[in-house]
């Protein structure tokens, strides 16, 4: 135990935050076309790692952080696929984009979840999790994730220097 926490949920804190900042980096990449293949990488590795330890705490029936877990693992097998074993050549570019932010925008929407559960000012506005403040976060949260996943879309092209990429945009 580690101030009350167990090593496992300090491990999946520690690794989620990991996966979040270096997701956040990479969607730079994404949106300024750099591939950030070590920092990429270490996003994919460290989300997969979050998401398969969060199956690891007891489970109280089947709640949203499940769902969103089951969801992530499909996401993660799509984005492993199309970045690394088609290259992320023709549509591949596409699906691994989509799949790249969509696994950044699930590991933030659970950050902000935990945090209006955990944060004493913050469960004080929206204390079931279902009151307006914390619906209109994580309705700007998504739309900043669109916004930032659309971009990305048109301007990721990996096979063209970034410069030129840009130009086009």
């Amino acid at each position: 135990m580690f101030f009350g926490v167990s090593t496992l949920q300090t491990f999946h804190v520690l690794v989620s935050l990991v996966a979040i900042g270096t997701g956040v980096i990479v969607l730079y990449g994404l949106m300024s076309s750099q591939k950030m293949s070590l920092l990429t990488f270490i996003f994919l590795v460290t989300t997969l790692a979050t998401t398969l330890t969060g199956f690891l705490f007891p489970l109280n029936g089947f709640t949203p952080a499940v769902s969103v877990g089951i969801i992530s693992i499909f996401v993660l097998i799509a984005v492993f696929y199309a970045r690394y074993g088609r290259r992320m050549t023709g549509r591949w570019r596409g699906v691994y984009v989509v799949t790249a932010v969509l696994s950044l925008y699930f590991n933030v929407f659970v950050l902000v979840a935990q945090m209006f559960q955990k944060v004493p000012a913050l469960k004080a506005l929206a204390p079931n999790g279902s009151e307006p403040p914390f619906l209109a976060v994580q309705a700007m949260l998504l739309l900043l994730f669109l916004v930032a996943g659309y971009r990305a879309y048109r301007l990721f092209r990996p096979d063209r220097p970034a410069a030129a990429a840009a130009r086009t945009a």
